[in-house]
């Protein structure tokens, strides 16, 4: 007959075998786990930077190939040229396209980016004569945003979209009366007479606001110019067009900044021929968009004009 304190040892042994073989197997699983959730994480984050972008391969099929120029375009910002510019030449490259829309909701922003876009539409519909570009505005196509417009084969507007001002502008605050008044004395040491140009804390300077005025003069006329290659005879030209002021979608058209009405959707479907749509507007990643705003803050800390400057707007 078998010892009963053996067999109670025998017993507990194999209880507290089975116990540490449990909390083994508990402690692998919440390793794996975490491993697992770890990756995820990391994944997440990936693609969340924009790591995982759309990859080069052709799509299938004929399609319209839609690139947004959405809100203030300025270099640093969620609109610039180098975004809107790398859409278009991804759309245009795409076997699969048929035509290309520009979907602008602009009220316009920097000279030079908008000088970037409109050259590159000229270029790419020179490169790929069989691909047509057209702009479809939505709510606002203005200043700077119609700029870009203008190297479109057409424009389709809104009946109530805004278009045109054509005109530039440089803008700031004069802050010399209040200074007075708080009996706050400006120290402003420069090397070069004009290095403190239109300093806000500083009296306006007549040879400043002078030289100012011509070069907004020269970049008006090259605004000017951009129009006019753009729409050739469509243009309407009346004494008011270049002066910086707006017009409806409806009065657009009549005055030859616009050539018809319509969407995205009907130019795809009844202009293109191709009602699927694919959106080629370049996505960026949380990363990349961090060290815009954190180079634009660095910008606005530097530069004394940040809180004014020069635009199409």
């Amino acid at each position: 007959m078998a010892d009963p304190e053996s067999w109670e040892r025998k017993t507990l042994e194999k209880l507290a075998f089975s116990a540490l073989q449990e909390q083994r197997r508990a402690r692998q699983w919440s390793i794996f786990f975490r491993l697992l959730t770890l990756v995820f994480l990391i994944i997440l984050t990936f693609a969340m930077m924009g790591w995982f972008n759309k990859g080069e391969t052709p799509l299938s099929g004929k399609h319209t190939a839609l690139v947004e120029l959405r809100g203030v375009i300025a270099a640093g910002g969620d609109t610039h040229a180098d975004r809107v510019i790398g859409g278009l030449r991804e759309a245009f490259k795409d076997k699969g396209t048929k035509g290309v829309i520009l979907l602008i909701n602009s009220p316009g922003g920097s000279p030079v980016q908008a000088g970037y876009i409109n050259d590159e539409i000229r270029r790419l519909r020179a490169k790929y004569p069989q691909i047509p570009l057209y702009a479809v505005v939505e709510d606002i196509c203005a200043s700077g945003g119609y700029y870009a417009a203008a190297a479109a084969d057409k424009i389709f507007v809104d009946k109530a979209s805004i278009v045109g001002s054509i005109g530039v502008l440089m803008d700031g605050f004069g802050f010399t009366g209040t200074m007075e008044k708080l009996g706050i004395e400006r120290r402003l040491l420069t090397a070069g007479e004009n290095k403190g140009f239109l300093d806000p804390f500083s009296p306006m300077s007549a040879s400043q606001k002078e030289y100012a005025q011509t070069m907004l003069n020269e970049i008006h006329q090259q605004f000017i110019t951009v129009v006019r290659q753009g729409r050739g005879k469509r243009l309407k030209e009346t004494p008011e067009m270049f002066s910086g002021l707006f017009w409806s979608g409806e009065r657009s058209i009549q005055l030859g900044l616009a050539d018809a009405f319509g969407s995205a959707d009907y130019v795809a479907r009844d202009i293109i021929k191709a009602e699927e749509i694919i959106d080629f507007t370049p996505q960026e990643g949380i990363a990349e968009r961090f060290a815009k705003r954190f180079g634009a803050a660095t910008a606005s800390v530097i530069n004394p004009l940040a809180n004014g400057g020069m635009g199409l707007r």
